[in-house]
């Protein structure tokens, strides 16, 4: 083979890593036990105990959250501090200033404690800052332009745990800092100053939830201030309605769906059956959500509205995000929601283009192939799609990969990572060459010289070499219990729809079909997509299964009518008028085991 041969091979290996099946361990005699104790069927017990949950008692609170299952705000350290310090802010009539992020937490959490705050007759202002001229994080100027207008207490949201300096400022000018934030802080454990901060994750702080977005925490901040001036109407009406947001933000942010979170993710989108603010509704409209004809997903949060929230930070001002929310005018909230609809049209489009120049870069540079740790710049990229491009190149390789912008001699990154690399703990390996830097194990983003990005690189590679010598990339599909295809009923699908919502921590069940024939030949769609039929059991009638970008798969098979496969897959209900039903939505394939 020429050396252009096996270039052009090792990097298709690079944009198609092998996929690994790992089938989780079962666990018959306690799922048999749950099964007949909590009177469910086995597979979902099976489900269940793999996720902890052996009791009836646990399954019943597992399969329907309440109000009651959050936990008390004041378990937070330094929430009576911050409590108390608003109350007095109000009692003043001092001015609040709420400091945001401009993605879907962020802003979100501005509203959540705005609201609360209003209604507990606070005067509030916000800052959002915008992601170009700004970028992330508390600015000292907004805090010195603050302090000239009257505002003596800044309250953050999902944003200050690394704004040492920023906080320094806010002291120095007399200005009461309260930091609400879930993301981590130095390694060192060291913290701003500040006159309170809410973070489940900082150290000696003894909160049950420690993996709550920023959001949430806004949430837990308003929960303790209306529970103190009402409770019983709180707990009724007022935390049932803020859940909608929390919930919004905890799916957006892809924290594990466990514990408090699946309590929020799950009432607040019980609540989004009946959205009552003129934004909220305004913004399913524009992404063709009603859901008095079909409930909200956590599929529709993650892939309909936090795109388009997201999009007012990425591509323009976040702020009118919290306008959106707050307003009551029906006309200004529709326009708001178009404008929303057009700014993720633009970064699609401009998405798009980056991708495909990045997708040309990775094809035709081999370097590529042998790092284990993908690092791509390019000049002028819209910083508010790099994360987005990150993630892209995270699927499309398997490997940890950073997504860098160049403009004016300054490269901005974003990066995310894959299970097992914690990826702020390698760019902290490089803390010298950041102007600024911040995130968590999985996603980052940075701002460094742009002369500075060779040794980044440089750095990266050895560190990535070293944590990542014995891990070839690979794409692991984790199957969750074996389910023969005739078990597959309406029933059985309803029973696990008790799951919902899934994502990140509680995800959804692929099962395993093993030895499964094809009926007929494979049919392909549009060059790309598979569809099938298949069965195990003569008696019982064909089962549908579709594969969507499993063209190349099923050739690789050589399938054929007759051939024998192992088929993973997620159990889907199709909705068409002609031929909806329940089927399979194929997320691999493979010859069966010898």
């Amino acid at each position: 083979m020429s050396a252009t041969g096996a270039a052009l091979n090792s990097t298709k290996i690079l944009l198609t890593p092998r996929q690994r099946w790992i089938l989780d361990d079962s666990h018959p005699r306690e799922a048999e036990a749950l099964a007949q104790s909590a009177h469910i069927p086995v597979v979902l017990a099976e489900l269940l105990v793999a996720r902890g949950i052996t009791t009836s008692g646990e399954a019943f609170s597992f399969l329907n959250p309440e109000v009651s299952h959050l936990h008390d705000p004041l378990l937070m350290l330094g929430m009576k501090t911050a409590v108390e310090r608003v109350e007095t802010a109000i009692a003043r009539k001092e001015p609040i200033l709420l400091y945001g992020d401009y993605d879907v937490d962020g802003t979100t959490a501005v509203v959540l404690l705005k609201t609360a705050i209003e209604l507990l007759g606070g005067e509030v202002r916000f800052h959002v800052p915008h992601r170009l001229r700004e970028g992330y994080g508390l600015q000292s100027t907004v805090l010195e332009a603050a302090y000239a207008e009257g505002v003596r207490l800044v309250i953050t949201v999902d944003t200050g745990m690394r704004a040492f300096v920023e906080a320094e400022t806010a002291q120095r000018l007399g200005l009461d800092l309260i930091i609400t934030d879930h993301h981590l802080s130095r390694s060192d454990d060291a913290v701003p100053i500040a006159l309170a901060i809410l973070n489940p994750n900082q150290h000696n702080c003894g909160y049950p939830e420690k993996s709550l977005c920023g959001a949430s925490i806004a949430l837990k901040l308003a929960q303790a201030l209306l529970e103190r001036h009402d409770a019983e109407r709180t707990r009724d009406k007022l935390l049932p309605s803020f859940l909608k947001m929390a919930a919004i933000a905890t799916i957006a942010d892809a924290v594990p769906l466990r514990g408090e979170n699946r309590v929020i993710a799950a009432l607040g989108l019980r609540e989004l059956r009946k959205p009552v603010g003129t934004g909220l509704r305004a913004l399913l409209a524009a992404a063709q959500l009603d859901p008095a004809t079909k409930a909200i997903s956590s599929f529709d949060i993650a892939f309909r509205v936090a795109p388009r929230i997201n999009a007012a930070g990425r591509m323009d001002v976040a702020s009118e995000i919290i306008e959106l929310f707050c307003t009551r005018d029906a006309a200004r909230a529709t326009e708001l929601a178009d404008k929303l609809e057009h700014l993720n049209r633009d970064r699609r489009e401009t998405e798009a283009r980056a991708l495909a120049a990045i997708e040309t870069r990775l094809a035709n540079d081999a370097e590529f192939a042998d790092a284990r740790l993908v690092v791509v710049d390019g000049k002028g990229w819209h910083r508010g799609v790099i994360g987005i491009l990150a993630s892209r190149m995270v699927e499309r390789t398997a490997k940890p990969a950073l997504v860098i912008s160049v403009e004016d001699g300054v490269a901005h990154g974003s990066g995310r990572s894959v299970d097992g690399f914690q990826l702020l703990n390698a760019i902290e390996t490089c803390a010298d060459l950041f102007t600024r830097f911040g995130g968590h194990a999985f996603a980052v983003g940075f701002a460094l010289p742009a002369a500075s990005l060779p040794e980044l690189k440089r750095r990266l590679a050895e560190c990535a070499a070293e944590r990542l010598a014995a891990r070839e990339p690979e794409r692991l599909v984790q199957i969750h219990a074996e389910l023969p295809l005739h078990q597959i009923t309406g029933v059985l699908a309803g029973w696990l729809r008790k799951l919902e919502p899934l994502g990140h921590g509680n995800p959804e069940p692929i099962f395993i079909a093993r030895n499964a024939r094809l009926l007929s030949a494979p049919r392909i769609m549009k060059d790309r997509h598979l569809r099938l039929e298949l069965t195990q059991d003569e008696a019982t009638a064909p089962t549908r299964a579709v594969g969507w970008e499993m063209a190349a798969r099923s050739a690789e098979l050589d399938l054929a009518m007759g051939a024998r496969i192992d088929v993973a897959y997620r159990i889907r209900e199709n909705l068409h008028p002609d031929f909806g039903g329940l089927e399979l939505e194929i997320v691999g394939m493979q010859n069966p085991r010898a």
